[in-house]
C-alpha cells in the first residue's frame, strides 16, 4: 500500500509522544524552568540534527524575550557563571557537546542542562538538570523502528516537541500571547 510507512511513522510518533507525556518528571521540569528563568543569558547547543533542534528552541526563546545564543555562531559571546547552557544530545556522548559542556560547567561555573536519551551518559552525569527524552539512540538495535525512523530521528523529534511544549509553558508563566511573540519575529527574511 502506498503510504504504509508514513502511517506507521505517524503511529510511532504518537506512541512516543504519549510515553514522553507519561514520563515527565515534574521536579526536573521545575528545575529546567527555574534554570531558564534565573539565567542572565541562555546558551543552547547540539550537534547535527540535535543542533537544528537547539536552534529552533533558541529562536522560540528569543521570541519569548530571553537573551539567548547558539553555541558556535560567530556572534555568540563568552558564557559566564550567571548563564545556563542547554546541551542536546541523544547519546549524551557526542564529543563536541560533552567537551563544551564540561568547559562551561567546570571551568566557567555555568549551570548545565542536559536534554538526552541517556541518563548514564557523560553529559547527564555532569549536568545540574537532566531532562530525559526517550528515543531510539543511534547505536540501538530495533529493526522495525530503524525502518520507520532511522538513527536519532525519534530523539530529535521528541526533543523538539518537548521543547515546543516548554515554550507554551513559558508563555503561560510570562503571560505572553502569540502577538507578543510576533513582535520579536524576524522581518528581515
Amino acid at each position: 500500500m502506498v503510504g504504509e510507512m508514513i502511517y506507521k511513522f505517524f503511529d510511532t510518533v504518537k506512541k512516543f509522544i504519549d510515553q514522553i507525556k507519561a514520563d515527565i518528571n515534574e521536579e526536573n521540569l521545575n528545575e529546567l524552568i527555574n534554570a531558564i528563568q534565573g539565567a542572565k543569558r541562555i546558551f543552547v547547543m547540539g550537534a547535527g540534527r540535535s543542533g537544528f533542534v537547539a536552534k529552533a528552541f533558541a529562536m522560540r526563546l528569543m521570541h519569548l524575550g530571553y537573551n539567548v545564543y547558539v553555541v558556535g555562531e560567530t556572534v555568540t559571546p563568552r558564557i559566564d557563571k550567571e548563564d545556563v547552557l542547554i546541551a542536546i544530545s541523544g547519546s549524551g556522548e557526542t564529543t563536541s557537546v560533552v567537551n563544551i559542556s564540561k568547559k562551561a560547567k567546570e571551568m566557567i561555573g555555568s549551570k548545565l542542562v542536559a536534554i538526552t536519551g541517556n541518563p548514564n551518559s557523560s553529559l547527564a552525569q555532569m549536568s545540574d538538570v537532566v531532562v530525559l527524552i526517550k528515543g531510539k539512540l543511534k547505536n540501538e538495535t530495533n529493526e522495525e523502528l530503524s525502518q520507520i525512523a532511522p538513527l536519532g530521528t525519534m530523539f530529535e523529534l521528541m526533543s523538539l516537541i518537548f521543547l515546543d511544549g516548554l515554550v507554551a509553558e513559558l508563555m503561560r508563566i510570562k503571560n505572553l500571547s502569540e502577538k507578543d511573540l510576533a513582535e520579536r519575529h524576524a522581518v528581515l527574511e
